[in-house]
């Protein structure tokens, strides 16, 4: 069920060549000056069909957000949060409720999409500017690996691959993918707006914006619904040649930050606090969130919404809806310790840095009512990386399997089909670092049903059966040592065939400050952290005295 095949212009023929032409016409047979006439016919009209076929090319537009936890959005279960267009857009075509983040950090999954790669194969493996090595010391037993801090020039990207084939590309919000020399017009977009080397935005989400490579709007603007506004103004200016608009949104990073109306009605509506009054539960390194109630983000996530419904509803006005291809993601999960310990991603354990679900699973969406059906659904496990494939297939474009090396094209199951090759093949991810959300040096692998998670600190492994057990509590390690011994294998070949880098021990761990840490972080800080969460939701709270300059959203 694709598209019509999209072939070249023809070029005209030269003036000279036709005279000549024209002045054999008096030599050539009867016959054979019919054959030529049918034939010129033929050619015109498969002429005309091509260029039509050119102008019929979809249009793609990506919407990747910042630490959206797959249980943030309504459709996926959050009875506080409203997501009323997200979950339009989830039922305009196929949700895949096996759907990853390359990284459970955000600048490897970034790199992972615009690639077509795992991110031990491109190297960008933490969030560029985090420490390695004897930089980094907060007192673990392990030092960071090197990793890259730009996107290779070298690659051909998704935009690049795109524009090659005359799409006009436009980029709107977050990049974090390098800064100058590795800026996203470096890198295959025409048009870059807010996009640079920072990972949050530098004035907040209300305007003063301070961005480097966007004008500021009038002061208190909301830069969510800013970025939205651009990208629908981008798609209300195209016309006849196909485009690929790719709208990054810094929400739902941190700082969080709402408006005061919007966190007074969240507040009014937010559940009751946990029976025993703790929000929080510490799951080995850190104190991670439980419930969803905090009302400044479920505030962000209205704004979120809102900004998607821009967005929606200029490709609706645009009369091509059907024929573009829309895909709504995000970039590891959402932030349930560390940071703003700002949500919940239960019943799925862990968030944002860490190594299970919690930190992985996003919500994963991909519309085009041309061939993909309304309200449909797979359970295939899916990954950002494939996005690169997937969205070449659907354009009728040629494949970049050098390129994309690991991500797969999902068209024949996004058009109801069945993939073998796509349903055995095994997601991999590689994260020999530390989080600051609490996350440990691992590397993952999930074949069919199973997970297994291999830690570099001591080199032992976990083992889940998630559709049993979503919630990975319970380790089947001991239980199944040959799978065990089978999906390990699998996973440390593959890092050495793309020269994966591994973490060190640090000679400076002191074990007796290690244990002072734990403690404070089971006693105080955990308190501290109970306290100013449940003041959130005091009728008198508020951050500061003008709520960030902010206006109405």
């Amino acid at each position: 069920m694709r598209p019509t095949n999209f072939a070249p212009r023809p070029n005209p023929q030269h003036s000279n060549r036709a005279k000549t032409a024209a002045l054999n016409l008096r030599e050539t047979p009867l016959s054979t000056l019919l054959w030529m006439l049918f034939a010129t016919i033929t050619f015109a009209c498969l002429s005309i069909t091509q260029a039509n076929a050119q102008d019929d090319r979809p249009n793609v537009v990506l919407i990747l957000v910042d630490d959206l936890g797959l249980h943030d959005i309504g459709i996926e279960g959050s009875k506080f949060h409203q997501t009323p267009h997200i979950d339009a857009l989830a039922k305009r075509g196929m949700r895949f409720t096996a759907g990853y983040a390359n990284c459970r950090v955000c600048s490897p999954s970034r790199a992972s999409i615009q690639l077509g790669q795992f991110t031990a194969r491109h190297g960008i493996t933490d969030w560029i500017g985090a420490k390695t090595g004897m930089d980094f010391n907060r007192g673990d037993e392990l030092l960071p690996a090197e990793y890259v801090h730009a996107m290779p020039a070298k690659d051909v990207t998704l935009p690049e691959a795109l524009r090659e084939s005359g799409y006009k590309t436009f980029f709107a919000g977050k990049w974090h993918l390098g800064g100058e020399g590795s800026m996203p017009t470096d890198h295959g977009f025409d048009i870059n707006i807010g996009g640079h080397h920072r990972g949050s935005p530098p004035g907040g989400f209300f305007a003063p914006f301070k961005n480097p490579v966007m004008e500021d709007g009038p002061d208190g603007e909301s830069l969510t619904r800013r970025l939205g506004k651009e990208t629908a103004s981008f798609i209300e200016g195209q016309d006849d040649q196909p485009y690929f608009a790719m709208l990054s949104f810094y929400a739902v990073h941190g700082p969080i930050q709402t408006t005061q109306e919007l966190w007074q009605k969240y507040r009014e509506s937010a559940p009751a606090p946990p029976a025993d009054g703790n929000r929080f539960k510490i799951d080995r390194t850190l104190p991670v969130r439980q419930i969803q109630d905090n009302p400044v983000y479920a505030g962000m996530m209205e704004t979120l919404d809102n900004a998607v419904g821009d967005v929606m509803a200029a490709i609706e006005a645009s009369g091509k809806a059907d024929n573009t291809l829309v895909i709504f993601t995000g970039d590891n999960g959402g932030v349930s310790s560390g940071d703003a310990y700002s949500t919940s991603n239960l019943p799925h354990r862990g968030g944002k840095g860490r190594q299970w679900e919690g930190g992985l699973r996003e919500p994963y969406y991909v519309s085009m009512p041309a061939i993909v059906p309304e309200n449909s659904t797979s359970d295939v496990p899916v990954i950002g990386s494939d996005l690169y494939p997937t969205i070449l297939d659907v354009c009728n474009l040629p494949l970049r399997p050098q390129q994309h090396i690991d991500g797969r094209s999902l068209e024949t199951v996004l058009a109801g089909g069945k993939d073998e090759l796509l349903e055995q093949r095994s997601l991999i991810w590689h994260y020999p670092h530390y989080g600051n959300q609490g996350g440990e040096p691992s590397s993952v692998i999930r074949t069919g049903d199973y997970k297994l998670i291999h830690y570099h600190l001591d080199s032992h492994d976990e083992l889940y059966h998630l559709p049993t057990d979503i919630g990975e509590q319970n380790d089947l390690a001991s239980e199944q040592p040959e799978r065990v011994a089978a999906m390990r294998k699998e996973l440390l070949a593959y890092l050495k065939s793309v020269d994966a880098k591994f973490p060190q021990p640090d000679p400076r761990f002191d074990p007796e400050k290690a244990k002072q840490r734990w403690a404070r972080t089971h006693g105080p800080n955990k308190e501290r952290l109970e306290k100013r969460e449940a003041a959130m939701l005091e009728p008198n709270w508020q951050p500061n005295k003008d709520w960030w300059g902010s206006t109405v959203d």
